[in-house]
This record gives structure tokens, C-alpha cells and sequence, in this order.
């Protein structure tokens, strides 16, 4: 089982079923990493110019046909050049600007119709009127996280294809900060669905989390 497959302990994560107050044991003290304002920005871009690398195969025969571009799925994007600049009427906000960059992974195929692939980027500039907390210990950040899919383009020269493609980027404030939650204490971790119960009997016998503090006393 899982914490959803065959799983009826109320002690898991999941909806709350009849009053939140049911299972409240504690306020916990966490360090994660808070969001204090986000933004979308989605907009349709033309003429953009994605210059490849790193084909594969390597040596496509020209000229290639666009088939897509999209993000990368293991390089995320990025903010830089990040300006902040305080609103002298609202001090708690400011007008945020940068450049987002995203990596992407292009789709073709050659001349002679061999699928291959390729790196690219974009670079596109943001800027938004944002709720910037104050400087303190914790100091806050500018993060991003962003989408591009384009199945519009054309080959344009041996290592370049010119798009048309959707932009979705959401510009958020954040800082790690320690937070103060209520908690319903600890799941209980049930066991794989696929696994076998007692493989080693008495050797995992260490408790997966720490005791908590109200069992612990007051010693």
C-alpha cells in the first residue's frame, strides 16, 4: 500500500474529513522556504531566434524541419540582472525587473527525416510591482519558474531555427524562514505495496522520526 492505496489510518496526508481540530497535537517549528508574492505572466511571442547546439545526432543533414521547442526538464530557469526598486508611496512594494532565462530542447528532423534533438534558450525580460518585504536576517530572493512550448517554426540557417511560441512565467518573493505551523504530528508510513513485511526482523527497529516533544517530559 501507500499513503493512498489501501490506506484508511487517519494518521496520512490527504482531505480532512469532519473538523480540522481532530488530530491537532502541536505547533511546529519548520524551516522552509516562503512564498510573500508571485505573479503569472503568459504572453505569445513571434520572431524568436533559437540558436542550437549540442545536436543528436550529431551532423543532421540540412536543411532540418522544425518539429518543437520546449523547456528543459532538467535545467530550470533562471533570474538575473535583478533590479529592485522601492515605491517611495508603498515601502513594502517595489518594482521588480530582470531578465528570465530558460533553457529548452529542440525537436527536428533533417533532410534525410532522422528525429533528432538539440539545446537552445531564450532570454526574455520581466517586470512587475511586487510585495518585497524589508531587509532583515532572512534576506529575501527573486526566483522563477517558467514554461515555453512552440510547434511554429522555421529554418532559418545551419544552427538556428526562427519560432513562434507561448511564454509562461511566474515571478515570485520568497526568503527561508523558520515558521511556526500546526501540526497533526507524524504519519505513519505504511509499507510498499510491492514489499515484504519482516524481511529483517529486529534489525530496523530504530524509530523513523524523532520523539516528540510531549513525550520526551519535562526533564
Amino acid at each position: 500500500m501507500s499513503f493512498y492505496i489501501n490506506n484508511n489510518n487517519p494518521n496520512r496526508p490527504g482531505p480532512i474529513v469532519g473538523s480540522p481540530l481532530n488530530g491537532l497535537c502541536e505547533k511546529a517549528l519548520i524551516e522552509t522556504k516562503k512564498v510573500f508574492d508571485a505573479c503569472l505572466i503568459q504572453n505569445t511571442e513571434t520572431g524568436i531566434v533559437l540558436t542550437i547546439d549540442n545536436q543528436n545526432p550529431p551532423n543532421p543533414t540540412l536543411p532540418l524541419t522544425f518539429v518543437s521547442a520546449e523547456a528543459s526538464l532538467t535545467n530550470p530557469a533562471t533570474i538575473s540582472d535583478v533590479v529592485i526598486t522601492r515605491l517611495n508611496d508603498r515601502p513594502n512594494f517595489a518594482n521588480v525587473t530582470g531578465v528570465v532565462t530558460i533553457p529548452l530542447i529542440v525537436t527536428y528532423r533533417d533532410a534525410n527525416g532522422v528525429l533528432g534533438t538539440a539545446t537552445s534558450s531564450i532570454t526574455y525580460p520581466v517586470s512587475s510591482i511586487l510585495y518585497v518585504p524589508q531587509p532583515s536576517l532572512h534576506p529575501t530572493s527573486i526566483e522563477v519558474t517558467a514554461q515555453f512550448r512552440s510547434q511554429i517554426g522555421t529554418f532559418t540557417s545551419e544552427n538556428s531555427f526562427t519560432v513562434t511560441g507561448c511564454i509562461q512565467i511566474i515571478l515570485k518573493v520568497v526568503a527561508t524562514v523558520l515558521l511556526l505551523i500546526p501540526s497533526y504530528g507524524y504519519p505513519e508510513i505504511p509499507p510498499c505495496q510491492a514489499g515484504e513485511a519482516n524481511v529483517c526482523p529486529g534489525i530496523f527497529d530504530t524509530p523513523i522520526f524523532p520523539t516528540p516533544i510531549d513525550t520526551i517530559g519535562n526533564n
